[in-house]
């Protein structure tokens, strides 16, 4: 990506954690930002006060919002060069143990509220002839554990529909990049601000339930990844010869996703045969 300081980006989430720390090193580039989220109380206090920097409310899964951010954007700075697909939530819990709604409501913000907005900023993109669509996924994205098979299945249908993406797009000069991320020192964690846990009680989970909560709740504000380190990663990647399409973050997560990786392999080697055996004579 050329190195101007006449890029503008544009950020959900971006009133704390992995979402302000993009915007922080975007301002610090002398990048111009939006920055949006839910609740902009206190975001300039959060990334200072510079001419370069618009806050905007938004929340992703409503209609009016995102069309009234986007034209925001464009009317202060009259184009948007990157979209930081950041804004999301964490739903974890044991699937048997979600209603319907909760499920549902994780897939209209993960999901739906990321394309609704991404389809808001396209047509801009598409006009400028360049631009970068970046999805926040996770790690989760790649490999499911136990109590995320709802988060993982937000993570892994952005996985598939930011790869297709990036082949439609392709054309007018539009790129995307998935940012994979482990175990961030954010508020992922918090119940109070972004995790929301299953709302149905079952005695056969009562033990693991328990058990998977309190693991949870040590690690919050423990885990090993940098924020700031991350949204450096991001930069390098962006302006790479030939970036790639998915970026890992986090040692941990490269160690994790490499064993995963090697056993998905070994697995597709070993039923190759009864695979390929499949097909009409």
């Amino acid at each position: 990506m050329t190195q101007t300081n006449d890029q503008v980006w544009f950020i959900t989430g971006a009133n704390k954690g992995l979402g302000a720390a993009f915007a922080k090193e975007a301002l610090g580039k002398g990048y111009k930002v939006v920055a949006t989220a839910r609740k902009t109380e206190g975001m300039e206090k959060i990334l200072g006060d510079s001419p370069n920097l618009l806050t905007v409310s938004l929340d992703i899964t409503n209609e009016e919002q995102v069309q009234s951010s986007v034209n925001a954007a464009l009317d202060r700075f009259g184009r948007i060069d990157v979209l930081i697909n950041n804004a999301g939530y964490s739903q974890l819990g044991f699937f048997e143990e979600m209603s319907e709604g909760l499920i549902r409501q994780q897939m209209e913000t993960n999901v739906f509220g990321t394309m609704k907005l991404t389809r808001a900023v396209l047509p801009t993109m598409r006009k400028q002839g360049s631009g970068w669509i970046i999805v926040i996924s996770s790690a989760s994205g790649v490999r499911s554990v136990e109590g995320g098979s709802i988060y993982s299945a937000s993570k892994f249908a952005l996985e598939g529909w930011t790869e297709g993406l990036s082949v439609e797009l392709k054309p007018f000069g539009i790129r995307c990049m998935l940012v994979e991320p482990g175990p961030f020192r954010t508020d992922f964690l918090n119940e109070q601000t972004s995790v929301k846990y299953s709302d149905i009680e079952i005695g056969d989970y009562k033990q693991r339930r328990e058990a998977m909560r309190g693991s949870f709740v040590l690690a919050d504000q423990k885990q090993p990844g940098d924020p700031a380190k991350l949204s450096k990663a991001l930069m390098m990647a962006l302006d790479a010869s030939n970036p790639p399409l998915r970026l890992l973050a986090g040692k941990r997560t490269v160690e994790t996703i490499d064993q995963y990786f090697q056993g998905r392999l070994s697995e597709y080697q070993d039923w190759r045969e009864v695979s390929a055996n499949t097909d009409f004579d």
